[in-house]
Parts: structure tokens; C-alpha cells; sequence
């Protein structure tokens, strides 16, 4: 997160000097010399800003809850590596997030140090709620005159609702909210470069929706009204900065299964596209009137770019010299009619070599969400090129419930998970069975999440698929009330365990498994508290009372996502390996 300083004489940023050790704020003259270490914080720093003045940082320090000071918290990690009892309790509704106890990683407080690495202040001592469960360093900017301000949970502990407001915080006062009494997702402030106006975002329909869109806001310092600038627009916002003349904004957004750059002005109209294709992120708004961005796509990782008039020019090539010995797969964009006769949009990815005369095995990768995409991106862990090099068609449906089509498609399948996707997915393996292409004796689903709960009720209501995997599905709707968000979900799965239970289990895979005959892959992370492990032991455990072929794989030190470097290794070579098995040619 590196961060030129007002002069661009230096620039801050985080470092970890062992893999072990915790980030810490750093600081480097650019003309030359050695970084200097500016904090020794016990659970280490988020992204640090320079304040306007050049001479201080501004940065996010998280610090456990009760023990709000680093002096404490130290403290109390060293008492804890000496106790005999590692019990939890809580009290608590929110108390986990993904892979982590929220009472192990702190809450963050707001810190400022001198650019020599002297005065480290608590500006927020005392606060007791989380900045941003997922990351913290984008939570919060700082106005010229110095004046800060952040996005939080909205209420402090016990943690029952997950509402999150915007704050800010005056030199020497309180963290005051800027929306009291407004919508229960508030969230990325940005200052006009003049400082007058505060840039934010807002969901409405939050937690009971979370896909429901961002809504772009501006608040007047001076006279506390509020502007929405994307009212009627039906898209979501992502990413927004401030053009440098402070006359409107930059930002992303997801549409037709592209993630695209916008312009609005501060003034209010109609966004405007800065850039379209593939997957555009990160936006920086340049004096000349272009934006630097990320750019990647199905067929392209990631890689800096600049759009400027309408265009995306992309400015480096990290990995340019690997993937000129690697072959990509031709990618081509289907739409066809899915379920109710709405028009569906997907993407193939065609093995090196794909040749429309004969027969070829189909894959189907199920995005997860389900209030996800399968975006025109580059994806490091489920990678449809590598699924396809072996000599796979991959189908990459946006079925009912996907973003980027707006609200209403998106919302459409709450309390029917199974029902609209199920009829999408078959309808696109008829379409392209239709083709002649594709070998319908060899397919395959596969999906992780969401996606695995399609791979699991889809198991159960057909036997045309040669093979399924299944990875950290979702398995048991009832189970899922042991996640770590529990907001929402009689909104997503139809009911409540006490009101509305037999709803519940109409979508609920392991309820419909009678039918299951399809040799299964089921891979699970033990310290996934999004989808609990038990998800997937239950499933494998029916299928092995069944006498269904199934094979187990299990990831003690990894959680919803595989990240280690060598477990991601042994999971593509499970994944095509199980492929491998059930759909070679007979």
C-alpha cells in the first residue's frame, strides 16, 4: 500500500520483514536511502495516508477488544500464549468473519505518527467497533484541513446487527456520524480535493439483500445536506475517487458481466462510461482527463492500465514471457434463452486446439454468491483457462441471481435458491449439446459456495452429469444458521427454523437426496466459518451411505478459500484429477 507523501519527496508504506512478523508502517525517501520502520504495533498496521501537512501518517491499528492500547494488547497476547485454557465465549450474534475469531484480530482504532517515526497518538481511544470486517484500508480518507473521516459498525458490543455508518472525526473531538439515522450500509468516504464535500456509498436493503446496489452520495460539510447521485441508476458503485478538479467522479461498475469504468458529475446526471471491457479496477483520476486502472480479463491476469478516450491501453506486462509459452483457450460470449424463456448470458472458455467437428467433455463452473458473477477476469484460484487445457469446453453461466443485470435479477431467486439457476444451468448444457460440440455422456459440474450448493441440488434432481465437485457448498440450509453471518438468511432461504421451516428444506440439498447416483469430489476447509466444514462432511457422509463414488478432501489449515501456495497446488490436481477420472473418453 505504498502512499507518496504531499512533496513526493517520500513514500509509506506497509512491510513485513519476516512472514511471521505483523505489517508495520514504514517510511522512504525516494532520492535515495533506507526504509525506516515508523511502529512496532503488536498486531501490526493497515494502509497508511499521509496527513495534508506531509509532516505526520494517519493509519488504522487494531487493538483487542478490551485491551485498547498497544501497551495492553501486548500484554495480553503474551498472557494468552501462557494459558492453559483457550476457551471463547461470547455473547456476541457477529463473532467470526470468514476464517478469523473477530475478538482474536482487534478492533481498529485510528493512529497518527510523525513522519520520524515519534508521537504515535490514538486519535480514537476507546472505540469499540470494527472499521471494516474485510479491509480497513480503504475505510477511511482525510480532508485538507485535516479533519478525518471512516466507515464503521454502526452500534458497539454486544455485536447483534451488522448496520455500518459513515464517521468523522474532528482534530481533538469524537467520531460523529454523518447519517445517524440513514441507511444501514454507508460506506468508502472520500473528500473533495477543496475538502467541502464528502463522497460516500449506500445500500438500502441491507443485510436482508446484500447484493442490493451502492448507491453514490454526496454530503455538504458546510450544510449537512445530502445529494444522491446514482438514485435512479440501476448499478452498483465500486471504487469511486474524485476527479483532481473536484467537478465529479470516477468509479467502477459491474454490467453485462464486465466491470466497467464511469464518470459523474458532482453536479448530478446520468453516469457516463470512461472505459468497458473485461474487468477494470482501482480507478485514479488523472489531471489530463484519464484514469489509471487494473485491467484483466478471461485470457489476461491483471496488469496496469490507462484509459483515456474511451479506450484501454495496458502499460505493463508482469507476466508477459510465462504466458507467451502458454496457449489460451479462445473465449466466446453465449446468450440464450434460461428459465421462464429470460435471455441468460455465459461465457465459454474452448480448450488450445478446440476443433467444432468432434465431441468434446463439458465442465460447468458455478460461480458462487449466489449474488456473484463470472466476470470477463482473470481468477487465480478458480481459473477457467487451466480447467480448459486439458481438453474441456468450460461454461461459465450467469444465471438468475447474478449482479451486474441490476436489482431485480439479482433479487430474484431469495427464498428459491434452487428453482431459477437449476433451470438456467440445464437449459445452457441443452443449448450447447444443441451445438453438436459437446459430448453429452461426458459432463460435469463444479462450484464453490453457492456454486456448490447448485452442484449439490443439482445432484440430487438429475443424473446426466458424469461428475460433480462440490467445494465449500453449501449442503444444509437449516446447518447454515452456524455461519458467521446469520443476517439475512430467512430472507435467502425462504424462512426461519421456527416459522417457515418447511420452506427451508424445499431448497435444501441434503433433504432431496434420493436421486444422488453422481460420482462426487467434495473438498471443505476446516476454518470456514462462511460455509462451516460440516457442510461438506454431511454431504460426503450421505453419499458414502449411499454407495455413491465420492472422494473427501480436507483442508485443516485452510478456510472458504484455498490460499496456501502448496494446498492450491494439491487442489487443481484433485480438481482435474477427479475430472480426469469420470470424463475421459469411453
Amino acid at each position: 500500500n505504498p502512499v507518496v507523501s504531499p512533496d513526493g519527496a517520500s513514500v509509506a508504506f506497509l512491510r513485513k520483514e519476516k512472514e511471521e512478523d505483523k505489517p508495520q508502517v514504514h517510511a522512504m525517501r525516494l532520492d535515495g536511502g533506507e526504509a525506516v520502520r515508523l511502529t512496532d504495533l503488536p498486531l501490526g498496521a493497515a494502509a497508511p495516508r499521509w496527513m495534508p501537512d506531509g509532516r505526520s501518517l494517519l493509519f488504522p491499528v487494531p487493538l483487542l477488544a478490551g485491551f485498547g492500547s498497544p501497551e495492553a494488547t501486548r500484554a495480553e497476547l503474551a498472557a494468552r500464549k501462557e494459558r492453559k485454557v483457550q476457551a471463547r465465549v461470547t455473547e456476541d450474534r457477529v463473532y467470526r468473519y470468514w476464517d478469523r475469531w473477530l475478538a482474536d484480530g482487534g478492533i481498529h482504532h485510528m493512529f497518527r505518527v510523525e513522519a520520524d517515526g515519534t508521537g504515535l497518538t490514538d486519535l480514537t481511544p476507546g472505540w469499540t467497533r470494527p472499521l471494516d470486517l474485510e479491509d480497513p484500508s480503504s475505510a477511511f480518507d482525510v480532508a485538507p484541513d485535516g479533519e478525518i473521516a471512516f466507515h464503521s459498525l454502526a452500534a458497539d458490543p454486544p455485536y447483534q446487527e451488522i448496520r455500518v455508518a459513515v464517521f468523522t472525526l474532528s482534530p481533538g473531538g469524537e467520531p460523529q456520524p454523518i447519517w445517524a439515522d440513514g441507511p444501514p450500509r454507508q460506506s468508502r468516504p472520500r473528500y473533495s480535493p477543496d475538502g467541502g464535500t464528502i463522497a460516500f456509498g449506500f445500500a438500502v436493503d441491507y443485510p436482508a439483500f446484500y447484493a442490493d446496489r451502492v448507491r453514490l452520495c454526496l454530503h455538504d460539510r458546510a450544510s449537512g445536506e445530502r445529494t444522491v447521485l446514482t438514485a435512479d441508476w440501476d448499478r452498483s458503485c465500486e471504487s469511486w475517487e474524485w476527479l483532481p478538479d473536484g467537478r465529479g467522479l470516477a468509479f467502477a461498475a459491474e454490467d453485462d458481466a464486465r466491470r466497467n469504468l464511469f464518470t459523474i458529475p458532482a453536479a448530478g446526471g446520468t453516469p457516463e462510461p470512461a472505459a468497458r471491457g473485461g474487468w477494470l479496477t482501482d480507478p485514479t483520476p488523472l489531471d489530463d482527463g484519464s484514469v489509471w486502472c487494473l485491467h484483466q480479463s478471461l485470457s489476461e491476469p491483471a496488469d496496469v492500465a490507462i484509459a483515456a478516450a474511451g479506450e484501454v491501453t495496458r502499460i505493463t506486462a508482469f507476466n508477459e514471457a510465462l504466458l507467451g509459452e502458454i496457449e489460451m483457450g479462445r473465449v466466446e460470449e453465449v446468450r440464450f434463452p434460461g428459465a421462464g424463456g429470460d435471455e441468460v448470458q455465459m461465457f465459454l472458455v474452448y480448450p488450445p486446439g478446440f476443433d467444432a467437428g468432434r465431441q468434446w467433455p463439458l465442465l460447468h463452473e458455478i460461480h458462487g454468491g449466489p449474488h456473484g458473477v463470472s466476470g470477463d477476469l482473470w481468477h487465480y484460484r478458480w481459473n477457467a483457462q487451466a480447467f480448459a487445457a486439458p481438453g474441456y469446453v468450460v461454461a461459465l453461466v450467469n444465471f438468475h441471481g447474478s449482479t451486474s443485470w441490476g436489482n431485480d435479477f439479482a433479487r430474484c431467486i431469495m427464498g428459491a435458491w434452487g428453482d431459477l439457476p437449476t433451470d438456467d444451468v440445464e437449459a445452457a448444457t441443452d443449448h450447447l449439446v444443441g451445438r453438436g460440440f459437446i459430448d453429452p455422456a461426458r459432463m460435469a459440474i463444479a462450484g464453490g459456495s453457492y456454486g456448490g450448493y447448485l452442484v449439490a441440488w443439482l445432484i440430487g434432481q438429475t443424473a446426466r452429469y458424469a461428475a460433480a465437485i462440490c467445494h465449500a457448498g453449501v449442503t444444509d440450509l437449516l446447518g447454515q444458521w452456524a455461519t458467521d453471518l446469520t443476517h439475512g438468511r430467512r430472507y435467502s432461504f425462504g424462512g426461519l427454523p421456527w416459522d417457515g421451516l418447511e420452506d427451508i428444506r424445499r431448497w435444501s440439498p441434503t433433504d432431496h437426496t434420493a436421486g444422488m447416483t453422481t460420482p462426487t469430489l467434495v473438498i471443505h476447509g476446516e476454518r470456514d466459518y462462511r460455509v462451516v466444514v460440516t457442510q461438506g462432511l454431511e454431504l460426503y457422509g450421505i453419499l458414502q451411505d449411499r454407495g455413491v463414488e465420492s472422494r473427501l478432501v480436507y483442508y485443516p489449515d485452510e478456510a472458504h478459500w484455498i490460499l496456501k501456495p502448496q494446498n492450491s497446488l494439491h487442489w487443481y490436481g484433485e480438481f482435474l484429477g477427479w475430472l480426469g477420472r469420470h470424463l475421459k473418453r469411453r
